[in-house]
């Protein structure tokens, strides 16, 4: 049975309705992409501003990077903004339990990725990633990268790899 939406998208179709076909439901292959989060195991804050600043950069490189890549199409997260921040005063998103789903469902798209940055040092850090389904609340993929020296350069060699990684197993399914 089609939905309404489908309905109407197929009389469109067939030549008569002079509108856009729009639907309710999820576009099958989209993704909305949090902004990175820091777990600073050191204790250090003199380095707070370089550290969110290096968070944006890599946030921005991964988003456009899946999408120059075709893993998925990225979705704006401007329509769930007041979504996302109430939730950020509570948890941190990578680690709430789920609630990444209610942004995907507030977002229409099948996929949510949250990232963090674990600092363990200014030598050890690691970026880490993980997708989940919005549907069934399954983790799809989950993603991990050590990192050598706390540098612009070795956070965006991380996402480099990662992004690497997930092109090379989509090629090979």
């Amino acid at each position: 049975m089609l939905s309404a939406a489908r309905t109407l998208c197929a009389a469109a179709l067939i030549g008569y309705a002079p509108f856009i076909c729009a639907t309710d439901e999820p576009q099958k292959h989209s993704i909305a992409i949090m902004d990175f989060e820091l777990i600073d195991n050191t204790g250090e804050s003199a380095k707070d501003a370089e550290q969110k600043r290096r968070l944006a950069m890599i946030s921005q490189q991964l988003r456009e990077a899946i999408a120059e890549n075709q893993l998925y199409t990225v979705v704006d997260n401007a329509p769930a903004a007041s979504l996302i921040a109430e939730l950020q005063k509570r948890f941190e998103l990578h680690s709430c339990n789920g609630c990444d789903v209610d942004i995907g469902h507030a977002l229409n798209t099948p996929r949510v990725l949250t990232g963090w940055v674990q600092k363990v040092s200014n030598l050890i850090l690691n970026i880490n990633i993980q997708v989940r389904d919005v549907q069934t609340g399954n983790i799809v993929l989950n993603k991990s990268v050590d990192i050598r020296g706390n540098t612009d350069q070795t956070w965006s060699r991380g996402i480099r790899y990662m992004v690497r990684s997930m092109v090379e197993n989509k090629q090979a399914n």
